[in-house]
């Protein structure tokens, strides 16, 4: 079986998008599938000289061309431009490739391609959501629930899901979602977040070096690892450290990462008064991130309360269990249905600073049940919330896809 993945952008690019795809296409492959990838212009527009075809980390990638600049710079217009481009590539794609299926991935754009080319080709089409399209556009601040844009991007959301052979998506929080716009449940399959539990080993000893060269010593480390949108609520953690200090006076945040929250947070530890005990990393390299986590005591991971984070589940938490590391996660709806309040995470009342801190002082002085909630994440994602009992589950959904031929 050949599958034809459609995608936003992909590795080398990193995000949680080009992990979670690189992950399901490396499993794929171990059960004895043959992939293929296409990338739209978006992942042009991100990156300097693509060529046409390229092999990144062992997989292949068809890219699609920007061809016609202009489209690409004017609103609305530019959403059509990527379509078409896209599904002028995609057909040329499918034609050489053969494939038995196409699977598209989030956004919207992608799936009508998709579902475009596949009508005329004969091939069955699968459409997975990672998120609504018009959530993101609201949690980045480019538009805003309801308004003209929200409804037409969910519109379009909409018909990709109506008009695709069968619907994915990451959990139930976004598959409650999609039923409810009159998808038929049976036509809905939930791949799972999950982790690289190979990849991802339980952290055993701090990288020294690292400490010493971060000046932070004997400091006890609360922290974020991670891309720094607004949402994330990384602004809590800071008003949480302000309210710590002088409780833990060893106390320091370290925030590793970037993006556009990033000046934001800058300022908000000089306004707290706590600049001096917060250290900012900017984005580091990807094979190097697992040093910085060995680093911090407790994570945080306060996401605000808003629709794309009631609905979708984040990797991070995961991650961090199969770390073994603490921490500390807002009550939000995509967290609660991955984590076990005091079994496997410890939860806080998302948007109040003084819960986190609460929650956030009980890590820092509880090892007992620090070393209890390390075993239980880590026992989560090795029985449940791996790539390879999430990938099998579309087993199923495809062998159906393939009977529609």
């Amino acid at each position: 079986m050949l599958i034809l993945h459609v995608l936003d952008h992909s590795i080398p690019l990193h995000s949680g998008y080009t992990f979670r795809s690189r992950s399901i296409f490396t499993q794929q492959r171990q059960r004895g599938w043959q992939t293929e990838h296409i990338t739209s212009t978006k992942h042009a527009a991100a990156v300097t000289n693509q060529p046409d075809e390229e092999t990144v980390e062992g997989l292949h990638f068809f890219r699609t061309r920007l061809r016609s600049r202009w489209m690409h710079r004017l609103p609305v217009v530019n959403q059509y431009a990527v379509i078409r481009d896209l599904e002028r590539r995609l057909t040329e794609v499918a034609q050489q490739c053969k494939p038995d299926l196409l699977h598209a991935h989030s956004p919207a754009l992608n799936g009508i391609a998709a579902i475009r080319v596949g009508r005329v080709l004969g091939i069955p089409v699968g459409y997975e959501v990672r998120g609504f399209w018009e959530d993101a556009a609201v949690s980045h601040g480019t538009a805003r629930e309801g308004d003209l844009r929200y409804r037409i991007t969910r519109g379009l959301e909409t018909w990709a899901l109506r008009h695709a052979d069968h619907c994915f998506c990451i959990c139930e929080g976004l598959r409650r979602d999609i039923v409810a716009r009159g998808i038929a449940a049976d036509k809905v399959t939930v791949i799972r977040n999950a982790v690289d539990i190979d990849n991802f080993q339980p952290i055993e000893t701090a990288d020294e070096a690292l400490r010493n060269r971060l000046g932070l010593g004997d400091k006890q480390v609360i922290g974020f690892v991670g891309s720094f949108y607004f949402y994330e609520g990384i602004d809590l953690l800071l008003e949480a450290a302000s309210l710590l200090r002088e409780r833990f006076p060893k106390l320091h945040v370290l925030l590793v990462g970037g993006g556009p929250a990033e000046e934001m947070l800058r300022q908000k530890s000089l306004t707290l008064g706590i600049a001096d005990i917060t250290t900012f990393t900017g984005r580091v390299p990807q094979q190097q991130v697992v040093n910085y986590y060995s680093l911090i005591d407790v994570l945080a991971y306060p996401r605000q309360s808003m629709r794309i984070t009631e609905l979708v589940t984040p990797l991070k938490p995961l991650e961090a269990m199969a770390l073994k590391r603490l921490f500390v996660a807002s009550d939000v709806g995509g967290h609660t249905e991955l984590i076990v309040d005091g079994e496997t995470g410890i939860l806080h009342q998302a948007g109040n600073p003084a819960s986190l801190a609460e929650k956030l002082a009980l890590l820092l002085q509880d090892s007992r049940l620090g070393e209890s909630l390390k075993r239980a994440g880590r026992r989560f994602v090795e029985t449940e919330r791996n790539w390879a009992t999430s990938v099998a589950n579309y087993q199923g959904a495809y062998d159906r896809m393939l009977d529609m031929k």
